[in-house]
């Protein structure tokens, strides 16, 4: 695993572009988190699955950041998911349910936003790809991000009778 690196992910057209500086700042925050939060998957992967999360080493640092660590571990874990969803992500994919399931971190609008950009352009077998996003836009204000213009619209299952 490395750590974040790159460019953000492309806005789908007609959306505004996230600024750049805005970006940057992302980007370095979530470099701040990599290499613990790369260890901790790590050593979960090497672990016994059927631990409880508390008691896991991802469970340890997620208990050991303040909720702006926690939001830039949580893009840091999604972003990973969406570039490498093939790989053996289950302990990466825990951590993001758990941050998903964390109320009130104090998302931001460009935060979800750069999610949801990262979340449309990975390939649509990243079956998690919409957890930690969808989480953290329901943090928002009605009407602050526009999830229906990021993502597309999904058809419904026929139900089976």
């Amino acid at each position: 695993m490395a750590s974040v690196v790159g460019r953000a992910a492309e806005p789908r057209q007609g959306q505004v572009p996230l600024d750049e500086t805005v970006v940057q700042r992302f980007y370095e925050r979530m470099r701040a988190v990599a290499p613990a939060a790369v260890g901790a998957i790590e050593r979960d992967r090497a672990d016994d699955p059927a631990r409880t999360f508390a008691d896991t080493a991802c469970g340890r640092l997620l208990r050991s950041l303040d909720d702006d660590g926690v939001r830039a571990l949580g893009m840091w874990v999604h972003h990973w998911c969406m570039r490498f969803y093939d790989d053996d992500t289950r302990a990466a994919l825990r951590l993001l349910r758990e941050i998903a399931g964390r109320p009130q971190l104090g998302w931001t609008a460009d935060e979800v936003h750069w999610m949801l950009n990262e979340s449309h352009q990975a390939n649509s077998v990243a079956a998690a790809r919409l957890t930690l996003p969808l989480a953290a836009a329901a943090e928002l204000a009605p009407g602050t991000v526009r999830v229906d213009t990021l993502i597309p619209r999904q058809t419904s299952p026929t139900p089976h009778r």
